[in-house]
């Protein structure tokens, strides 16, 4: 008897702390061992370990839905859907849908499909065969435009495509990385046009305003350039931190006062050329250009390898330093940003004045090292380009790397294709246009070619559960 008249009972086992106490007729069967002496792993096993071989209940989270790899299951076939319904395989089915339309809508201009679709049900296969080859032709064009032509003159010929590929991408690159740098702080950097041409207007300026040692100038044109475009764009960064401007109407006002600024001053004496009526700067010092880096024969120069230098600075930045968690931190929820105590004006400002910074590389590259002139064309389209650039790339530094050579191949390999099969010009803007509406509309590129990633999980984890329950009834 126990102090308080109670009788004292027993201590029973409890399974939920030692399950070798229990009585061996509810002691969990073993697993079963194959020959080689390893468990076989099946549904009732599943079952089995769930509710401690008959003597406990089932839990009220199945094991098929809690976390970790199941008995019987595959983790490669985890890791694989990830791979195939991932932002990076999704980014290269929308280039290739968007190419096979682009086919078809080549394929629709040409007089040998126009002819044999009269007599398509007679012999459709003709009317397939000239869409293929109109199609293949197109594009064989436009490879040999933009990366190798085997009808060159020499090895340097048969390169001169790819050389002239990575000159047009190497503005689209660096004012891509100004517009993605922004995004990822949660701003719509839209005025890469206009910080594009006020950093030609300083780094013109003072290429051919100033007499200066080799070296020296070329630096003082970079740092020139690299200053108007970041003042251009840390404006936009002081109106929007202060006063609560938007900055998609600032930017797109800015763009049109650096488009009229240069209008105006390139038809004052201090920056027209004399003797000269069209709106035309003065050539730039020979001191001022960015050399050629393999030789005179191409026009690819060192603006390429800035180009790459300023990718990886934008991924330093992002991924391994304070101020790039910051402008994550900011671009995910600037509420919450402000909450953890990190200055948002600040950030905003600072985020839009290196993005200015960035595509003011890009118009150095233009002044300094492919038109060496000052004109009213001088950022051409490449600030609005460098959105789409963006956007394919997804907003990181590297992906917005490679979407910058591919629309430099696009714009290279244009020209070749139009001399060669005549299609117009105009079809590969198209297809930009439809790869920038499927990176915007990934579901639809994930319907298309079945890479649902959901409806896979969850049609996985049904036949789990299917299988445990078959398994724990018998």
């Amino acid at each position: 008897m126990s102090e308080n008249n109670e009788p004292r009972r027993s201590a029973a086992p409890d399974p939920d702390r030692n399950p070798d106490a229990l009585p061996p007729e509810t002691q969990p069967a073993p697993a079963p061992e194959a020959e080689s002496g390893a468990p076989v792993k099946d549904a009732a096993l599943v079952t089995s370990l769930d509710t401690a071989g008959g003597a406990m209940r089932p839990s009220a989270v199945p094991v098929s839905a809690q976390s970790g790899s199941l008995p019987g299951t595959d983790d490669s076939d985890s890791v694989l859907r990830k791979i195939f319904t991932g932002n990076g395989i999704v980014t290269i089915l929308a280039v290739l849908l968007a190419l096979i339309l682009g086919g078809l809508l080549i394929a629709s201009t040409d007089k040998v499909v126009a002819a044999t679709s009269s007599y398509f049900f007679a012999r459709p296969t003709d009317f397939l065969a000239a869409v293929w080859s109109a199609a293949t032709s197109s594009y064989v064009a436009l490879f040999q435009g933009s990366v190798f032509n085997p009808r060159g003159s020499g090895v340097g010929g048969q390169f001169a495509p790819l050389m002239e590929t990575l000159t047009i991408a190497t503005p689209l690159i660096t004012a891509g990385l100004g517009v993605a740098l922004a995004f990822r702080a949660g701003l719509f950097n839209i005025g890469a046009q206009g910080q594009i041409i006020m950093a030609g207007i300083l780094a013109a300026w003072v290429g051919f305003a100033l007499d200066l040692p080799v070296g020296l100038h070329l630096l003082l044109v970079l740092i020139a350039g690299v200053i108007g475009g970041a003042v251009w764009g840390g404006l936009v960064g002081v109106l929007k931190a202060r006063t609560g401007a938007h900055e998609v109407i600032v930017t797109i006002m800015f763009n049109y006062i650096a488009l009229y600024l240069v209008r105006y001053l390139l038809d004052t004496p201090a920056f027209q050329r004399p003797g000269e009526t069209t709106p035309i700067s003065p050539i730039l010092d020979p001191s001022a250009v960015y050399p050629q880096i393999f030789g005179s024969q191409y026009r690819l120069h060192i603006g390429f390898l800035l180009a790459i230098a300023a990718t990886i600075f934008v991924s330093w930045l992002l991924n391994r330093s304070t101020i790039g968690f910051e402008f994550r931190a900011v671009g995910a929820n600037p509420k919450a940003a402000l909450t953890a105590g990190i200055n948002v004006p600040r950030a905003t400002i600072l985020v839009m004045t290196i993005a200015g910074g960035l595509a003011g590389l890009a118009g150095v590259a233009q002044v300094a090292g492919t038109e060496k002139v000052l004109t009213d064309g001088v950022a051409a389209t490449y600030g609005f380009d460098a959105i789409t650039v963006a956007l394919l790339g997804r907003s990181t530094p590297w992906g917005t790397f490679a979407a910058g050579v591919l629309f430099g191949a696009f714009r290279a390999g244009a020209v070749q294709m139009q001399i060669q099969t005549g299609t117009p010009i105009d079809i590969v803007l198209v297809v930009q246009s439809l790869i920038v509406l499927f990176i915007a509309a990934p579901p639809l590129v994930r319907a298309i070619f079945g890479l649902n990633p959901r409806k896979k999980k969850a049609a996985t984890a049904g036949k789990s559960q299917k299988a445990a329950a078959t398994g724990g009834a018998a």
